[in-house]
């Protein structure tokens, strides 16, 4: 590696950092927001995410880290807050989906939607297509690698 390159490797790392750091901000106002704890907000994360497919407990389990009794106590929570539903899987009925309420859906996105309007117009209007293109190549592989230490980590034990 150049040291052209390590020294722009290198400079992105504070940069990187204050990102994470406000986005974890963000992410404790959201749930602040919620009233919620910040696992069941990263549930909700998911559940956004997923869309009308929901989620089956499990994949929230795995997805989370947890055991599947806490993802249950966890969607207990959840669903007396009026925040997700759980129903029978449309193709089979040993299994559950986990989805978000409606009312849960509009009362997420009046809190993040303006974050991601706003972010979305100053990102249209300073970068060109090449380049946005570049920085989703770039999230893309810093997010493989995070997960690929995140996965290492929790396979050590605890002390």
């Amino acid at each position: 590696m150049s040291s052209e390159i390590a020294d722009a490797v290198a400079a992105l790392g504070p940069i990187v950092q204050r990102y994470q750091a406000a986005v974890d901000d963000f992410d404790r106002e959201t749930a602040r927001l919620l009233g919620v704890n910040g696992t069941d907000q990263r549930c909700l994360e998911l559940l956004v995410d997923a869309g009308d497919d929901g989620l089956a407990p499990r994949d929230i389990a795995d997805r989370l880290a947890l055991t599947t009794g806490s993802v249950t106590t966890m969607l207990d929570r959840l669903e007396k807050a009026g925040y997700v539903s759980r129903s029978p899987h449309p193709s089979d009925g040993r299994r559950l989906v986990v989805r978000l309420t409606d009312a849960a859906r509009e009362r997420i996105w009046s809190i993040i939607g303006p974050h991601i309007a706003e972010s979305g117009a100053a990102v249209a209007e300073r970068f060109t297509a090449q380049e946005l293109d570049e920085v989703r190549r770039f999230l893309e592989l810093v997010t493989d690698v995070q997960n690929a230490h995140v996965l290492a980590l929790r396979a050590r034990p605890t002390s």
